[in-house]
């Protein structure tokens, strides 16, 4: 902060004054190299002090000398004996002596007393001067404060109209899109006009059952024939509209483009038999009136709609007459009857009794979210099932596991959902399934859909925008989520699928694994290493290199002989061991194999159909694998006798479950698969790589206990996850923490989830980003990539930026492949070690905020690792950024994510944002901004308004826990700020059920900070050590906590405020106040000598300080020199520490 009074001051002092202290330079979006604000020139304190002195002398006709004596009276006599000699006035030179010598007898006193009397009255003037200065400056920041309110006004008027605009450039694009329309449906009649046959054939199938083939806009067409090959003949066979834009080409995998074959106006195989209606409840049935082009349509549908509470509508169409496939998983318990006495449900449910199919509006402005009525085809076969909608926005995220951005595209995407051993590449299906999408309109106003079904489907995108959905099976079940913001929406769709869990403190520090520890020695020569490199570590893994012949529940007695051993030795440093568990076990061991042994005498096998045998393929086991069936009730306790036997070996302290889509180095069973068989060849298949249900995974003719693997194989994986949890609670009796490779719905209430086998590159480091904040939507947010890639030789330049990205993953884990180099920060050389250290450092420090980002997860369904539209979802700017990302509301990570850049453009929503490192702090008006980063460095801004509850980072969380707390602040505009902290041992179960925690509130308002404890009870010992507040623009004079005052340090040029040393009781309430006056105490003050140093920050602000309780600013100066001490002491703030 600069004022006009400090500028005159270094003006007249001859100095440059210092320069912006803002880390941020403004640019318009585009890249380039950026400059860092430089440095304020400071003076050099003698050399202030030398000009003041010199200037001094010069304003003033004489001068006395501090000292009253003999040197006062020479040099009055010399002064006085040069004038006389000058005018020739005395002629008695000793009697004049005596007569001066008598003169100065009486006038020295009064000469003395002018003098402290012109000393009073310059110190009369320099507080008058002081006083009117701060009255000045009050005025300026008051008019400061009304033009920056001004200037948000103008910002937000703007915002509106540039919002209008865009409104109207809609409508002039659609105005547009209509006239293209109108000609383009003029050429076409024209060419029909001169080709007869063309129309003949046109009007043969246009007028089919009443379909009229009237002209449909481009955006509005869907496929009616989405399968390859689609020709004239096989599209009018259909009843469908034959008309390709482009040159045919049958090897096409439709639609990438706009459909050749798509349905008439109004096409419909059903119609209402009948139906009844209360308000949103909905029963009707839909009855076939003729078949589709797929096998065994189902002839009698019926359709319900009903409010699960006033935010989610639910919408079912099902057989109603013979049982169909549901997923079991999640595990929804019945919700509370929906009360309709003082409900205000935020939805309508709409039909047409005409035309089958539904339309979902919000009610608040009747805007409609999903509209199925007329458009696409809605069928219902036995393995085809397919309903298409229109939406309301373009703004669409969600429908993972997928490599693509955060936002989705819509022009004519196509999302394959079948779990699979897929590394991620675009255009594939992956280890995951998620049906649920997020909508953001251009207001703000979002909304979402959880489509409830489990089998292998297809999602189309359309740039209408329009989804359509087809599924190989199951029914339609479809949750609608009104919002009415992204939060909301996330928080809804948690009601349905569940919550996350609440992790063990410990997981939250960094891990290190690799695939390719050859043995135990490798293993612990990593371990150590990067221990004695003191970077932050808290968890060793192994992969499957530490088992005896690749076989689950082993361990190798040769290569791994001292495992145990080994286990214990990482506990007794306060850290953890986590072993690999794959999917499969060993099928062909010689007797005496417990793990299989057992399995076949209880049954708890996947079941090849065609001889009611253990189902096998084969994947790391020597000679075949076969899978359990985790969906079987005797599973459960078999899969916790086994991981019981394997924790009595050695005490491992969580589970990471690998290979669980099911993955199979087979396509299908060692024998092949049944390929006659329906379940193994659907009439419709889905986009899946290799163009093969089977390829690397089970045949789906193979039984479960629910059903059919065709029916249950995307959740297998989850299925897995619930059993090994329930284990491992068993087993160790506190928290769970498992890491899995395949998802389904509800997966994050019972484990985390890695990106798989990406590759070292810079754009698999980019693309993680999106990837693990649509797992963020999908209510699973311990989630993490291998940091520094999987597959591929990491660089270091790669490494380093990847390690300080992977610091602020939620999971965070540097692991990669057997046939790759070693890449573990200390194997990469000393830059990666120091960038590591860094910002490792920085995640320990902040863990407590992450800690407690979980807590709000597992308690209210927030995001942890949070997108910018969830945060500012009426900032449309927001909609598309998948390059930087938040933690919770108040920390925003922006990573560097080319090779050879020590800057990166970032978008910051409108607010103040300060420095992480260097507390610097800016307003941003919500635009693009260059950000330095070094190349040790990944930029962390933190948001005004917030209280970051941190902890002294150490070499692990054990030891971290043990150190003093602290209180990192950033105020907002109005100089306001709100926190939270959630504490409890980090690893009990249940500790919020039994109320084992606490739960802190932090405020700040009107130069007060408040603490409060909020709920709960710990027993442990929590010490508060620091407090750092930013953005205090008062110039700091005492602060008290809990009315008792303490010492403090105060930066003028950076406003910030740090209180430390503190170590008070911090789960006891206490308020902290500070004050731009000195308030008298009783007890007398003495003066102490000012000490002036120059502080460690990165701008060098020069300080005055000094100690003791209670001292005033200006009594500890004596009088002499006043003036000058004065004006010392306007640069140099005198303040307590």
């Amino acid at each position: 902060m600069h004022n006009n009074a400090r500028e005159l001051f270094f003006e007249n002092m001859g100095v440059k004054k210092p320069a912006d202290t803002s880390f941020l330079i403004a640019n318009s979006g585009g890249e380039g190299s950026s400059t860092p604000p430089a440095n304020p020139v400071l003076p050099d304190k003698n050399s202030m002090i030398d000009k003041m002195s010199a200037k001094k002398m010069a304003d003033s006709s004489f001068y006395f000398t501090p000292n009253s004596g003999e040197g006062s009276e020479s040099l009055l006599i010399n002064t006085v004996n040069s004038s006389a000699s000058q005018n020739s006035v005395l002629s008695d030179d000793n009697s004049f002596k005596v007569n001066m010598k008598s003169f100065l007898q009486y006038a020295s006193p009064i000469l003395l007393a002018i003098k402290y009397a012109a000393f009073f009255v310059i110190f009369i003037l320099s507080v008058y001067v002081l006083v009117q200065c701060t009255e000045y400056f009050k005025e300026a920041k008051q008019q400061q404060d009304e033009m920056r309110e001004e200037l948000n006004t103008f910002h937000i008027t703007a915002e509106h109209s540039l919002t209008q605009l865009e409104r109207l450039q809609g409508q002039m694009e659609d105005k547009i899109e209509n006239i293209n329309v109108l000609t383009e449906l003029g050429a076409q009649r024209i060419k029909d006009m001169f080709s007869f046959s063309k129309s003949d054939l046109m009007k043969d199938y246009a007028e089919e059952d009443g379909a009229k083939c009237d002209y449909i806009p481009l955006n509005l067409r869907f496929d009616c024939h989405p399968e390859n090959g689609a020709s004239q003949l096989s599209c009018t066979d259909r009843g469908c509209c034959w008309n390709p834009l482009h040159q045919l080409n049958y090897e096409k995998n439709v639609p990438l483009d706009v459909p050749y074959c798509y349905y008439p106006k109004n096409w419909t195989l059903y119609k209402y038999d009948n139906f009844t209606k209360d308000g949103n409840d909905f029963s009707g049935f839909l009855k076939l009136q003729k078949n589709s082009f797929y096998k065994n349509d189902v002839p009698l549908v019926k359709i319900e709609s009903f409010g699960v509470d006033d935010t989610t509508l639910r919408v079912k169409i099902f057989d109603p007459v013979n049982k169909r496939y549901e997923p079991p998983y999640p595990i929804r318990e019945d919700p509370h009857p929906f009360s309709k006495e003082n409900s205000n449900p935020q939805y309508e449910f709409k039909m047409d009794e005409n035309i089958p199919g539904f339309k979902v509006m919000r009610s608040n402005d009747q805007k409609t979210i999903f509209n199925s009525i007329g458009f696409g085809g809605f069928i219902f076969a036995d393995q085809f099932l397919q309903i298409s909608s229109v939406l309301p926005s373009s703004n669409i995220y969600g429908l993972g596991e997928h490599r693509t951005n955060l936002k989705l595209n819509t022009n004519w995407q196509k999302l394959t959902l079948f779990n699979a051993d897929q590394p991620p590449t675009e255009n594939a299906n992956l280890y995951g399934s998620h049906p649920f999408y997020v909508v953001v309109e251009k207001s703000g106003k979002t909304h979402g859909m959880l489509f409830m079904n489990s089998n292998a489907m297809d999602i189309i995108l359309q740039p209408t925008p329009a989804i359509t959905i087809r599924s190989i099976g199951g029914i339609f079940d479809m949750y609608f989520f009104m919002g009415p913001t992204p939060a909301d929406v996330l928080k809804q769709y948690a009601q349905v699928v569940g919550k996350p869990f609440l992790p063990p403190y410990w997981s939250l520090g960094f891990h290190l694994c690799r695939f390719g520890y050859k043995s135990l020695e490798e293993t612990r020569s990593v371990w150590k290493r990067t221990r004695d490199a003191l970077i932050p570590f808290d968890t060793q893994w192994n992969d499957l290199d530490y088992m005896d012949k690749n076989n689950d529940f082993t361990y190798d007695k040769i290569k791994f002989k001292d495992l145990p051993k080994f286990v214990k030795e990482i506990h007794d440093a306060g850290m953890h061991y986590i072993p690999l568990i794959d999917a499969g076990v060993s099928a062909l061991e010689e007797s005496g194999y417990v793990p299989y042994d057992e399995g076949v005498k209880l049954g708890i096998f996947v079941i090849d159909e065609n001889n009611n045998v253990p189902f096998k393929g084969k994947v790391w086991n020597l000679n075949s694998t076969t899978w359990p069936d985790f969906t079987h009730p005797k599973t459960s306790a078999y899969y916790s006798e086994m991981m019981s036997n394997m924790h009595k070996d050695f005490e491992y302290d969580g589970a990471w479950i690998d290979m669980n889509e099911p993955s199979n180095f087979y396509n299908g069973h060692l024998n092949g698969c049944d390929f006659n068989n329906s379940l193994n060849t659907p009439p419709y298949l889905p986009n899946v790589v290799g163009n093969l249900l089977t390829r690397k995974t089970l045949c789906m003719n193979a039984r479960q206990h629910l059903g059919y693997h065709y029916d249950l194989h995307n959740v297998y994986g989850t299925s897995q996850a619930i059993v090994v949890n329930s284990a491992l609670k068993q087993i160790r009796n506190k928290r769970p923490f498992i890491i899995s490779r395949s998802t389904w719905e509800g997966h994050g209430s019972y484990a985390g989830h890695w990106t798989g086998d990406i590759y070292s590159s810079w754009h698999d480091l980019r693309m993680s980003i999106p990837e693990i904040l649509a797992y963020s939507l999908f209510q699973i947010p311990m989630v993490g990539a291998d940091i520094c890639g999987f597959d591929g030789n990491a660089t270091e330049a790669l490494c380093n930026r990847w390690m300080q990205l992977g610091a602020f993953y939620p999971f965070s884990r540097n692991h990669n492949s057997d046939d790759t180099t070693e890449q573990d920060p200390v194997s990469m050389g000393q830059l990666v070690v120091m960038s590591s250290k860094k910002a490792l450092n920085a995640r320990y420090y902040l863990l407590p905020y992450l800690y407690t980002l979980f807590y709000r997860a597992h308690k209210y369904a927030e995001t942890v690792a949070r997108p910018l539209f969830v945060e500012f979802p009426e900032d449309p700017n927001t909609f598309d950024i998948d390059t930087e990302f938040l933690w919770g509301s108040c920390l925003l990570i922006v990573p560097v994510l080319k090779e050879n850049e020590t800057y990166v453009n970032t978008y910051l929503p409108r607010g103040p944002w300060y420095n992480f490192y260097t507390k610097e702090y800016s307003n941003s008006i919500g635009s693009n901004y260059t950000l330095d980063a070094p190349i040790d460095t990944i930029p962390l801004l933190v948001r005004g308004g917030c209280i970051l509850p941190v902890q002294e980072p150490s070499a692990t969380t054990t030891l971290s826990r043990q150190k003093p707390f602290g209180l990192f602040i950033a105020l907002d505009e109005r100089e306001r700020a709100t926190g939270e902290l959630y504490w409890d041992d980090g690893d009990s179960l249940d500790s919020i059920e039994k109320k084992q925690y606490l739960l802190f509130s932090f405020n700040v308002s009107d130069d007060t900070l408040t603490s409060n404890t909020v709920e709960g009870s710990y027993g442990g010992k929590m010490k508060l050590g620091k407090i750092t507040i930013m953005g205090v623009t008062k110039i700091v004079q005492q602060v008290f906590l809990n009315e008792n005052d303490v010492k403090f340090v105060y930066d003028k040029e950076l406003l910030v405020l740090e209180i430390d040393n503190l170590f008070v009781d911090f789960s006891k309430k206490f308020i902290l106040r500070w004050s731009d006056r000195k308030i008298e105490t009783h007890e007398p003050t003495t003066a102490v000598p000012i000490k002036i140093y120059k502080t460690s920050l990165s701008n060098e602000n020069i300080h005055a300080v000094h100690s003791g309780t209670s001292i005033n600013r200006i009594t500890i100066f004596e009088v002499f020199g006043l003036s000058l001490i004065s004006l010392l002491a306007y640069k140099y703030h005198v303040i307590s520490v």
